[in-house]
């Protein structure tokens, strides 16, 4: 059981590491540097279920190639994106589908989104670009693009159809494949 004497001994020592631990604790700076907040960063930049989004940033004295290096490394992450995203979807219909030709569907299908992701995307959207002069006179550019998931498919399936190296199975097989991911992507709008 406490006692009077027991709480005031608790009082004395305890109030001053408290206030110490408080000054302690306000008193450190973190070695990491300040914090800053990017241009289009935050969540209505971010890939989601219906979008695939990728932001940039490129630092030059000239800002054509400050400018260039932004949009570069935005179309890597999208391409990066992409690619994993359509590695899903061949691992999902390799499982829901057997056959001899589902391997071959599956490669060129792979094979089409390395070709799609190295040339331009139909319905890729610049969404915000900004610039910044800094204090060393280089140019800071910081870009953003999106591409709706369901257009990246068809974009996808177009371009199998118009494929002529393609086998007709494999054709269709790859077809039914975004076909398969259109109608998930839409159904989840």
């Amino acid at each position: 059981m406490l006692t009077f004497r027991k709480i005031n001994i608790m009082k004395y020592i305890a109030l001053p590491i408290l206030a110490f631990l408080v000054v302690f604790s306000t008193g450190c700076s973190s070695n990491l540097g300040t914090q800053m907040k990017e241009p289009f960063s935050g969540k209505s930049y971010m890939s989601n279920s219906r979008y695939f989004r990728a932001t940039g940033k490129g630092v030059s004295t000239r800002d054509e190639i400050a400018n260039t290096k932004a949009e570069m490394e935005a179309h890597k992450t999208l391409a990066q994106q992409v690619s994993t995203s359509i590695q899903v979807v061949a691992d999902n219909y390799l499982q829901d589908v057997q056959g001899e030709h589902v391997n071959e569907a599956i490669e060129r299908f792979e094979t089409l989104t390395r070709e799609i992701t190295s040339t331009s995307i139909g319905d890729l959207r610049k969404i915000g670009t900004k610039k910044f002069l800094q204090e060393d006179n280089s140019y800071a550019v910081y870009v953003a693009y999106e591409i709706k998931k369901s257009a990246m498919f068809r974009f996808l399936k177009k371009k199998a159809k118009l494929d002529v190296k393609i086998d007709a199975l494999v054709r269709t097989q790859i077809i039914n494949m975004c076909d398969e991911e259109i109608q998930r992507l839409e159904e989840g709008e």
